[in-house]
């Protein structure tokens, strides 16, 4: 068997863990990062990078080279709320460089932080390693243990940082106590062609019964639709051309096209759930994103959060991991630093949740809610979702600086 010996493991290649094995490795830590596929390439992943996200960029000194990459920015969000239309949410106006949120395939975010990792001597990628379980000596977490298709991995490493999602592999062996919050809805994620005189900005449309947002890619849509929780199968049997009828009763403008969507193969069901960890730590271990707390989608501001996490790992840990282990107190910090941010995040997402959507969903004709009206009489209010959204609860900026020996030969930091 391989062993494989580093500072620290962090195990899963989503936002959470990319981000913190960057800018840990980036201060000159020893990181190995775990990802159990091949690629990036996922049917669904979060594709808002907000704007707080990108004054991450613009701190590390790479938000030019970021902005290169294919994107659609959004400064405003559109919600049609029956015959009721207005714009709900500006990110015009928010203190960082970008004043937009860029809509940005997951995938390509990845690929650009995983190539920002690999100026670093210190930044050890591993894809198709994906971890098993734990090890453990005397109560404390000592390492991964992990299977790759060359065969089993041990990779013993000071701290262990799972970052492996809502389905936790690592939680799971672990023992820790998951909380479920709930959610009253699933979403179906699939494509449709866009054309020159559809809407511009990424809409939400609202209707009773339904709620389907349309994220604009340039020339195609990527459409989520939420559709009652555990409901996929009597969408399905209902048939394709009810689906089609569905869509189009809420956004006219797509009838020329959702006959390309002959087939229940190209729509993917995300299940969506919500839920967190009371603890996030243990001797050598520590939970961060999705695998600490799980998101709504509502906002897409989950990645926003998982990134946050990732920078507050480095700014807490940075100084002491490069020389040695963390102990348990340093860890707890972390969950001290990012728990409030995620817990009030999932509280807005919870009152969305049981006061619009589930509603909705049931089948109620509700009128625009109250904030609603009030954006599209007082435009000024809609820097307020504006600023929640695009830079969210307690924003971290990044304060490890790069260690020069760290840099590979021949790179610029």
């Amino acid at each position: 068997m391989e062993v494989i010996e580093t500072r620290c493991c962090v195990v899963g290649g989503g936002p959470a863990g990319m981000v913190a094995g960057l800018l840990l490795a980036r201060a000159g830590v020893p990181v190995t990062v775990l990802e159990k596929h091949a690629d990036f390439f996922r049917d669904f992943r979060g594709d808002t990078i907000h704007p707080s996200t990108l004054e991450l960029m613009h701190e590390l000194g790479v938000l030019e080279q970021f902005l290169e990459l294919p994107h659609d920015p959004t400064s405003s969000i559109d919600v049609r709320f029956g015959d009721f239309e207005t714009e709900a949410a500006d990110f015009s106006h928010l203190p960082t460089h970008c004043k937009f949120v860029a809509m940005m395939p997951q995938w390509d975010f990845l690929n650009f932080l995983s190539g920002l990792g690999a100026r670093y001597r210190t930044f050890d990628l591993r894809m198709e390693t994906e971890a098993t379980g734990l090890i453990e000596e005397n109560g404390t977490v000592a390492g991964v243990r992990a299977q790759t298709p060359a065969g089993p991995v041990d990779i013993r490493a000071d701290l262990v940082i799972s970052a492996d999602g809502r389905g936790s592999a690592i939680r799971d062996a672990a023992g820790f106590r998951v909380e479920a919050l709930g959610a009253p809805m699933d979403v179906l994620w699939f494509r449709l062609p866009r054309q020159e005189n559809d809407p511009g900005r990424t809409t939400f449309f609202f209707d009773a019964g339904h709620l389907a947002i349309l994220l604009n890619r340039g020339d195609y849509w990527q459409v989520a639709d939420l559709i009652g929780k555990g409901e996929f199968d009597a969408v399905k049997a209902q048939g394709l051309e009810a689906f089609h009828d569905t869509l189009t009763s809420i956004a006219p403008f797509l009838a020329d096209r959702v006959a390309r969507l002959d087939s229940w193969d190209g729509i993917k069901l995300l299940s969506v759930q919500v839920d967190r960890l009371d603890t996030w730590h243990r001797r050598g271990l520590l939970m961060i994103g999705d695998a600490a707390h799980a998101m709504s989608p509502i906002g897409g501001v989950g990645v926003n959060v998982a990134v946050q996490d990732g920078v507050a790992v480095a700014n807490l840990l940075a100084a002491k991991l490069r020389d040695g282990p963390v102990d348990e107190a340093d860890l707890a910090r972390v969950q001290a630093r990012r728990a409030f941010p995620a817990r009030m995040t999932q509280r807005l997402q919870l009152a969305i949740q049981n006061r619009v959507i589930r509603p909705l969903l049931e089948g109620e004709t509700l009128k625009p809610p109250l904030p609603l009206r009030l954006a599209a009489r007082f435009p000024l209010l809609r820097r307020i979702p504006g600023r929640v959204v695009g830079i969210g609860i307690r924003p971290e900026h990044i304060h490890t600086a790069e260690d020069p020996a760290a840099v590979r030969q021949g790179e610029t930091g």
